[in-house]
This record gives structure tokens, C-alpha cells and sequence, in this order.
């Protein structure tokens, strides 16, 4: 059955990161994406970022499906910024050089416009990092790290737990969407993006439904078996932290502090070129 995000196990320099690792990348990376808004790191970022896909040899099932909702949201969000902030930008950068009017209040500046323009790159440094850490993480072995160092385990092990059922949420979704189709509800792309959006919202409560009764079902064997008595447990699955792990944790806290000091060294975290 195809899923858009699984784990696959690979033989690339990524795949064998430490779970933890890759977990302390990933939320510094993010980090370091939603503080700074110079259009030069996060070009940089955009750039790592690709460069670290292709090590990673991701290949992603249904692409143009994960491309075209990720387009979605970013159209419906930059346009809503827009609409309901149309000179944000020139209150940011100072300044306003008006491109073109157009209706009522509303004026197109080229400050909206670079601004909008560094939201959208934003997207663009954080969603395919989600997407890389889930494909090349295994759940366990990051669960295992974790408790290693020190994290209780049963935060560990819900962890694993969340990361582990998003293929299976997927294949779920998969049923409910082919058993609609096979009622006459048009979901493919044959159908107008209206109609397919609302039909897949239709979706989503059976989906809720179904997944909260796979929590249930979870959770009551997990405490018939006295899950969380003891304050330590083994692991079949645990990576030790090799010299590649250190050296990345080092990049990438390194990586955080330069782009924080460029970011505030004007005493913005703007990067304005209008001046």
C-alpha cells in the first residue's frame, strides 16, 4: 500500500545518525528557521537543506501530491497575510515603494512582496526537514537514544509510539478514502480541487475515530502488561553516539549561534535591503 511518509532503512550518512541526533538537528534547525528572518541565512538554509535530501536519498512516494498540498497551504496562507496585512513589510523595512494599486486600500510594495518572499522560504527550510527526519529515523532506535541520555523513558516510548503509527494512520486514511471512492465520491484528480477538498475533509473524522481507538487499544495492553512500574527498561534497538553524531550535534549548535549573531547584529532580525 502506498504511503507518502514511512521509515526506510538506507545505507546513507544520514540513516546512520543517532536518533538522537537527528531529533537535536531537526528542532535546532527549526529554530533557527522560525527566529531569523535574514533572507541570506535562509537562502543558505534552503541550499543545506537540499543538499542534505540528496545524501539522504529520500525518495518520497507520491511527491506531486506531498508538493501540491504543501503549494496549497503556502497560496491560501501568503494570500491571507496579504489580505489582512497588506503593508506589513513596510512597517518592517521602513519604507514603502509602491508597485502597482490594486483596489480600495490595497497597493502591491516591493517591502510586502520580500517579505512574503522570506515567509515563503521559510516553509521551504522546515517542511522537507519534517519530512527527511521522519523518513530516515527509525522509531525505535530514536526512543532508545533518548532514554539513554537521560529522557524517561515512557516520554521515550511516546514518542516512538507517535512516530510509528503515522504509516499506519496513512494506510487507514488510504481504506477510508478508497472505500468512499468505491461510493461514488470522487477524490482523484479527475474531480474539481473544491470538491476534493471537501471530500477529503469527510475523511478525517472516521480518521479520528479510528485513531483514537487504536489508542485506546494501545493503551490498555500496555498497562495490562504494567507498562511504567519500573523506572528503568531494556532495549532491543539502541545506537551509541559515534564520532559522526558529535560532529553534527557541534555543526549544527555552531550553525545556531552564527546565524542568531548575524541575524541580531543590526539589532533586528530583519534583513532589510531597502536601506
Amino acid at each position: 500500500m502506498s504511503r507518502l511518509i514511512s521509515y526506510e532503512k538506507k545505507n546513507t550518512p544520514v540513516h546512520k545518525l543517532s536518533g538522537f541526533t537527528k531529533l537535536v538537528f531537526f528542532i535546532v534547525w527549526c529554530m533557527a528557521s522560525a527566529l531569523t528572518f535574514d533572507t541570506r541565512i535562509l537562502l543558505t538554509m534552503l541550499v543545506m537543506g537540499l543538499i542534505i535530501y540528496k545524501i539522504s536519498d529520500v525518495k518520497w512516494k507520491q511527491v506531486s501530491t506531498i508538493f501540491a498540498a504543501v503549494m496549497f497551504f503556502m497560496v491560501i496562507n501568503l494570500t491571507c497575510i496579504f489580505f489582512f496585512a497588506p503593508y506589513q513589510g513596510t512597517v518592517i523595512y521602513g519604507t514603502k515603494t509602491e508597485i502597482a494599486h490594486l483596489f480600495g486600500n490595497y497597493s502591491l510594495t516591493q517591502e510586502q512582496l520580500f517579505y512574503e518572499f522570506n515567509v515563503f522560504i521559510k516553509y521551504f527550510t522546515v517542511i522537507p526537514a519534517v519530512f527527511i527526519f521522519l523518513t530516515t529515523t527509525d522509531p525505535s532506535e530514536l526512543a532508545s537514544s533518548l532514554n539513554g541520555i537521560g529522557v524517561p523513558y515512557s516520554i521515550a516510548y511516546s514518542l516512538e509510539i507517535a512516530l510509528r503509527y503515522i504509516p499506519d494512520v496513512q494506510d487507514e486514511f488510504r481504506r477510508i478514502k478508497n472505500a468512499q471512492e468505491a461510493r461514488g465520491i470522487e477524490m482523484s484528480n479527475k474531480g474539481r480541487l473544491i470538491d476534493r477538498i471537501k471530500n477529503v475533509a469527510i475523511i478525517i473524522f472516521p480518521l479520528l475515530f479510528s485513531t483514537m481507538e487504536r489508542i485506546d487499544v494501545v493503551s490498555n495492553a500496555m498497562e495490562l502488561r504494567g507498562f511504567g512500574k519500573k523506572k528503568t527498561r531494556s532495549w532491543y534497538s539502541r545506537k551509541p553516539l559515534r564520532t559522526a553524531d558529535y560532529a553534527v550535534i557541534v555543526f549544527i549548535i555552531l550553525f545556531f549561534v552564527a546565524t542568531m549573531v548575524i541575524t541580531y547584529a543590526d539589532g533586528s532580525r530583519y534583513f532589510n535591503p531597502f536601506v
